[in-house]
């Protein structure tokens, strides 16, 4: 057993205890793990006669082993974050170390499960920052954070030492990039276009930036001449932006007294169909002779018979009825009147 002094690195104990086989533990943990027994310190000697002192050493016994020292750190972070144990380690530190020892191991190594659930687990307050960019959003913080974790596994594979940058500034864009495509892909119940949600990122930048400058919420107009976008595209863009949830149309409106939107959308015209039929026979009707279109406004929209058609315009019933049958062909061809 190798004996480590109290001026050893953390770097070091982290190391040793990294490699440490399974079951290979300190010798006070192992003691410390076993259960306690009553009270089975011996006896001073002389209160009983007969008995040898117990802590006297046994002819040929081994002696004691020297202390081995203070146990390595527990590369497990505690509730501040840092490793727990004696001396903690800078989170930065661990990584670093961490990673350096997950570049040694070979990849079939069973110890790279162990330095790799070591590295999520110490790098999780990252996801927690990261995901109160989104504390604003409907969906709870825990599903943002379990999406955020995807993202911080994702960095921790794909991650170079090698190249001199530091770890949470690799892996913050990564987290970020699969929160946000959580919310593109998975939040929304109505499906908005791709074009669209990467305007309103435009969007809603120049709309901060035109705050700031003016002092009050911009109008579409100036946020189309500050993107050089047409204003159909900030309205659609607007409107979609914003549209994770879809609303009830039975549900009921606080600000509205309580009426839901169903309530307050119009009703179906019956006759919505005639206006087009209603504009074609006035179009037909002023091209007609003035007798022809007495007869007509008397017979269909005064609903007088054609003997009260007669009396009135003082000719016989059959001269009507002849007049009403040619002026009817006339009417259902569509051709204008001809004398």
């Amino acid at each position: 057993m190798s004996v480590r002094t109290q001026d050893s690195a953390p770097e070091d104990d982290l190391r040793d205890r990294l490699s440490a086989q399974p079951g290979d533990e300190p010798a006070e943990e192992s003691a410390a793990a076993r259960p306690e027994l009553p009270d089975s310190r011996p006896e001073p000697p002389g209160e009983r006669p007969g008995l040898p002192d117990s802590r006297a050493a046994a002819p040929g016994a081994d002696p004691e082993p020297p202390d081995a020292g203070p146990p390595a750190p527990d590369p497990r972070p505690g509730p501040s974050g840092a490793a727990g144990g004696r001396g903690a380690v800078d989170v930065r530190t661990l990584t670093r170390v961490l990673f350096e020892r997950l570049a040694e191991l070979p990849p079939d190594a069973p110890e790279r499960v162990r330095v790799r659930a070591a590295l999520i687990e110490i790098n999780i307050p990252l996801v927690r920052y990261a995901a109160t960019r989104f504390r604003s959003r409907s969906e709870p913080m825990e599903d943002i954070v379990q999406v955020g974790t995807i993202g911080l596994i994702n960095a921790i594979d794909r991650f170079d030492p090698t190249r001199g940058v530091q770890f949470p500034t690799y892996a913050l864009p990564t987290i970020l990039g699969e929160i946000k495509r959580y919310f593109r892909d998975n939040v929304r119940t109505m499906h908005v276009p791709r074009r669209l949600q990467e305007l309103w990122v435009q969007v809603s930048g120049a709309m901060e930036e035109l705050t700031v400058t003016h002092g009050r919420a911009p109008k579409v107009p100036e946020i189309a001449a500050n993107l050089r976008i047409p204003e159909e595209d900030v309205r659609a863009c607007l409107d979609a932006g914003r549209a994770y949830n879809a609303a009830s149309l039975e549900a009921a409106q606080e600000h509205e007294g309580g009426l839901a939107l169903l309530d307050r959308l119009g009703y179906e015209d019956s006759a919505l169909a005639d206006v087009e039929h209603r504009d074609m026979v006035r179009h037909l009707l002023v091209q007609l002779p003035e007798r022809e279109r007495r007869i007509i406004m008397l017979r269909f929209f005064a609903n007088l018979t054609q003997s009260q058609i007669s009396t009135e315009l003082g000719m016989s019933q059959m001269h009507v009825s002849r007049l009403l049958s040619r002026i009817l062909t006339r009417l259902r061809s569509g051709n204008s009147w001809e004398e």
